[in-house]
Parts: structure tokens; sequence; C-alpha cells
């Protein structure tokens, strides 16, 4: 098992040296970019003696690890180290779940095993942080546990199929969980439900906050896609939602998740568009319009945007602080659908007379649909 690190670009070119400097042609069984691993088949000539996955979970920070790999060229390089931390997200994509080790680890490292000192494989070398290059005791393996399931797939399949549970998420902040009436900032906030996934036939709404999934809690927003992931595709689990000030459990059906086709840039409108006065929101320190045809042809808007278009936003105000940038449509306020100027100033009035010191919006933009919470100031 190796990770691809970027070099593998043809199963006929691929060639395996062993401990003795035996080198092996190797067939690729499969591949996956998402975590970086593959699987290679080789036929040795004389018997190879495996090794054994350890259960990467029982891993304690301190725990003392092996890291074994061919550094620079060095073969059969072997540093110790301890496991510095656990669920390190790099952003190398989008399971992340990283062991972190001080074990030295360097250039052409990847790829090879981390032990624990029963002998068995807990990581597989994959990254480290450096702004030498060299090792600065920062090094990252992926968990045994994750790297086993991949694996197994990609020796019967292949390839790997994953989860898909077809909803956009975003991180529930300190200000949305007030917004919600949530006591902490936890969980994963629906920002968008894909048409005909599987959250919309469960009946996941817009502004529901995922708290647990098929019985294990979602304490944060990046360990739902690591959950639904894992899970086997076709199998019908329990999910908890926060929902209007209340706890629901719904049932989805988990489907498989397939690669996203690249996404066509719309052609800019040519000539000068009209310009767009919009009416200013102190409130909230920016302005909006309706969505009309002169809102259209000057932001480019197609047929079916909704909600109001912002038109300007004060750089001090609570909205810029918040991302919200001209051209942003404020869909939903307070989970409620607006069209006009007039709607956000009674939402807001109705939220002020409330006692409420934020609201919730569902912003749509270049990234996509989100929500955003924002500070009420003096209207």
């Amino acid at each position: 098992v190796v990770t691809n690190n970027h070099v593998i670009q043809d199963a006929d070119e691929i060639s395996v040296i062993l401990g003795d400097d035996t080198r092996l042609e190797a067939k690729l069984i499969g591949r996956d970019a998402k975590t970086d691993l593959a699987v290679l088949k080789v036929e040795p000539h004389s018997k190879i003696a495996p090794v054994k996955f350890g259960d990467s979970d029982a891993l304690r920070v301190g725990d003392w690890v092996l890291a074994i790999g061919n550094p620079f060229g060095f073969g059969g390089t072997v540093t110790a180290g301890i496991i510095s931390a656990r669920g390190r997200d790099i952003n190398a994509g989008p399971y992340d779940d990283f062991l972190q080790s001080d074990a030295s680890i360097n250039r052409g490292n990847s790829g090879g095993p981390m032990f624990d000192l029963d002998g068995e494989v807990i990581g597989i070398n994959t990254a480290i942080f450096s702004p030498s290059g060299g090792s600065v005791g920062i090094g990252f393996a992926i968990p045994s546990n994750i790297a086993q399931g991949v694996i197994q797939q990609l020796i019967e399949h292949g390839e790997v199929r994953r989860g898909w549970l077809g909803v956009r998420i975003q991180t529930v902040t300190d200000e949305i969980a007030d917004a919600l009436g949530l006591k902490h900032a936890e969980g994963a906030l629906v920002a968008g439900v894909i048409p005909g996934g599987p959250a919309e036939k469960a009946k996941i709404k817009d502004g529901d906050v995922i708290t647990e999934f098929d019985g294990k809690e979602v304490t944060q927003m990046r360990r739902l896609p690591r959950l639904v992931a894992d899970t086997q595709v076709g199998k019908t689990v329990p999910i908890k939602v926060w929902r209007d000030g209340r706890q629901l459990t719904l049932t989805v059906e988990v489907g498989v998740l397939e690669e996203e086709p690249e996404e066509k840039t719309a052609s800019a409108t040519p000539g000068s568009p009209p310009a767009v006065e919009g009416e200013a929101v102190a409130s909230l320190g920016l302005s909006v319009a309706p969505i009309d045809q002169r809102a259209r042809e000057r932001f480019e808007l197609d047929e079916n945007a909704r909600g109001v278009v912002v038109t300007s936003v004060d750089p001090s105000g609570p909205s810029s602080e918040q991302g919200v940038r001209v051209g942003d449509r404020i869909v939903e306020m307070g989970q409620e659908p607006v069209s006009t100027p007039a709607q956000v100033a009674a939402k807001i009035k109705t939220a002020q007379a409330a006692g409420r010191k934020v609201i919730l919006l569902l912003v749509d933009g270049e990234g996509g649909m989100r929500f955003v919470a924002i500070k009420l100031g003096q209207g």
C-alpha cells in the first residue's frame, strides 16, 4: 500500500523496491485521490511476511511510534517519536483526520508505515509541515482505521464508493447558535439541500442543524462528511436535526457520492449594465434591491435567482464583517423568505421587538448558499 504522492502515472511504469534492493514489477489495483492512497499488487520471488494493521482509534497523544520510509533516497530509514495530536485537518482533502507526530518524516517517507510499539501499522506517512523543506517535527499520517476501509474497497472494486447525504453544510458559530436557540455552537448547519438527493427525500431542510448521524454525535461540522462517507451506500440511518427550537429524528437512506461535473461560467452581458439603486438597511450596514430585470442584468443573475440583491455594503458595518458582498442575494431572514426591501425591514423590526441581538440570513453568492448571523445595529 502506498500513497499516490503524484508519481503513479501508469500501471506499466510501477515498480517496487524491497528492503534487500530486489526490484519487482507492480500492478496498480486502484487509487483514491481524496485520501491519497493507492493499492499495488506484486508477485514476489519469495515469501514476504505481511505486517498487521493496528487500531488507530486506541492511540493516545504521547504514545510512542516508529516511522519507516526512504527519505531523500536513503532506503529503510527508521525514526522514532510520539503522537503529538489526533484528528488534524490540514486542508489536504474533504476527509482530513490525520495523526500528527514528531517522528522525523521527510520527502520520500510518503507511503511508509507508522508502527506502534506492538509492531502494528497504525498509520501511513503522508505529509509534513515544513518552512525549510526538511523535518521540523510536524509530520502527518493517515490513521489505519481510515486506510483499511479505503484499501479494502480498492481491492474489491478498484475504486472507493462513499456515502452521500446531498447537503451543503457550514460551521455553526456562536452567533448562529444564538440565532437558532442552540445552547452550544456545535453540529453542521444545512445551507442547502441538493434536489433529488437523500436529504431532500428525508425531509431535511435549509437551516436544519444536524447534531447526530447514525448514533454518532456531530460535534463539529467537518465530522459529518467523514461519518457519511464511511457509511455503507444504501443503508438507512437515523439522523437528528435541530429545527425551530426543537430536536427532530429523521431517517435517511445514504446515497453514493459521484464526482461533481465542472460548472460552466456564465458569460458577461455585453455593454454597460444599468445601475441599480438599493434601499439602505442601517441595522445590517448594507443596501438591498428587489431582483427585477435591471438587477438581473447588472449582477448577471439567472431567472431562478431569489430574494433581494445587495447593492452596497458599509465596510465598517456588521454585514461586511461576516463577508457579505455586493451582488450577494439575501434569500431568507429568520428562516423565512424575503423578496423586497420592505420585507427585510419588517423582519428586522420583528427581531428587534422580540429582543434579538442577532438575525440569521441565508445568503446566496459566489461561494453558494450559506447562513450568516448578523449582529443587529441601530436602525
